[in-house]
């Protein structure tokens, strides 16, 4: 039976890994909410299906679904993917779901954030939000994993790690008052260090411009393996996403990592801009106090929003006029994996992506003892 631990990943020897290292499976939720999800929710589960059957060419798939939905999610879900039925208030498993830790002898726990749908009642997203902060218990709970209540709100979008010690976060969303609003920088930082096990903390400034998540790392930029960051880029200097990414690359520039090294920068182009349509948001139903879906707003797209696989890595489809060099960029970071293309516009229109609504249980696997001095 998983326990509740009293201490913390880093007093125990624990370390979040980086997602390229080896996975046991991915999690995801099914899509239901008709106030964020258009037509009853109807194009994004066949979406997110695409995602899951993707996903599954390369490591197990386990989508949590509610009693009622349990049998469409069945349904649409391929075969070879794990149904569960699992409560939530939505879908957004990367960041209601656990963020894996692991240590040296291939053991793995979970940690457990506390969630408050994105900013609580100071601009959070939806209320209320209990069902989503217990999806991580109950991932744990069906994994048989141990679990860690971190003492602090944090998303598992807003961290990612190279999982040498070194984690990307930015300012915009950490640093939101409407968090943590007792703690400062530095207290976040040895909170973060004690739930992830890193030694330092990267900080860039703003997301993805008009991210909701008030700009989570996971948009903006990410770890492809130690040493080296995939950044989202526009050379389009009128565009607002151009300052932040400027910013963003010098900072990359500026940094070194746990191990001391600088960084290398992969530039991946911006999608768009992209907007909702007039029929896009007449699909959403209004008035219930979730964040509304205008026409015309600007979507945040981003291709930086991959799920890195088992030997593969699962990409969104956004744009026809810029899907293909992001492909081939990726496919060049990721030399020995497999890159799929899924199109992925009806959940860009729900606020997130493929990377959104997935979240992976590391493996664990034993780190090779180093060879005694002066022996061959």
């Amino acid at each position: 039976m998983a326990k509740t631990l009293a201490s913390t990943p880093a007093a125990d020897g624990y370390r979040m890994p980086g997602e390229f290292e080896p996975h046991r499976g991915c999690w995801m939720l099914w899509p239901v909410r008709p106030d964020n999800w258009r037509r009853g929710a109807g194009p994004a589960q066949r979406a997110f299906a695409a995602v899951a059957a993707a996903i599954s060419r390369f490591e197990p798939v386990t989508v949590g679904a509610s009693a009622a939905q349990y049998e469409a999610a069945r349904a649409l879900l391929a075969p070879a993917v794990r149904v569960v039925e699992l409560s939530s208030d939505d879908a957004w498993m990367r960041d209601v779901g656990p963020t894996g830790v692991i240590d040296d002898h291939g053991a793995v726990r979970g940690v457990d954030w506390v969630f408050n749908a994105w900013g609580g009642h100071h601009g959070g997203l939806y209320h209320p939000w209990d069902q989503d902060d217990a999806v991580a218990r109950k991932v744990l709970e069906v994994e048989r994993l141990d679990r860690y209540r971190a003492p602090m709100v944090c998303e598992g979008g807003a961290i990612h790690a190279d999982g040498e010690g070194t984690l990307l976060v930015t300012e915009q969303c950490l640093l939101n008052r409407n968090r943590n609003p007792t703690l400062g920088r530095r207290q976040i930082e040895t909170l973060l260090r004690a739930y992830t096990g890193a030694t330092t903390i990267l900080w860039l400034g703003q997301g993805v411009f008009n991210d909701e998540t008030d700009g989570h790392i996971d948009n903006l930029a990410c770890f492809t393996a130690p040493g080296e960051v995939a950044l989202t880029w526009t050379d389009n200097p009128r565009d607002p996403q151009h300052a932040i990414s400027r910013d963003a690359f010098e900072r990359l520039m500026d940094a070194r990592d746990a191990r001391g090294r600088r960084l290398k920068v992969h530039k991946l182009p911006m999608a768009g801009p992209l907007r909702t349509t007039r029929a896009e948001a007449a699909g959403v139903v209004t008035g219930t106090g979730a964040k509304p879906r205008p026409a015309g707003e600007r979507l945040a797209a981003s291709y930086v929003n991959f799920y890195i696989a088992n030997g593969g890595v699962v990409v969104p489809l956004l744009d026809a006029r810029t899907d293909r060099a992001a492909l081939a960029k990726i496919r060049r970071m990721f030399p020995g994996r497999k890159v799929v293309g899924v199109p992925a516009r009806e959940i860009l229109l729900g606020g997130g992506n493929i990377h959104c609504i997935t979240q992976q249980i590391p493996a664990g696997s034993p780190r090779p003892r180093l060879a005694a001095r002066g022996r061959r």
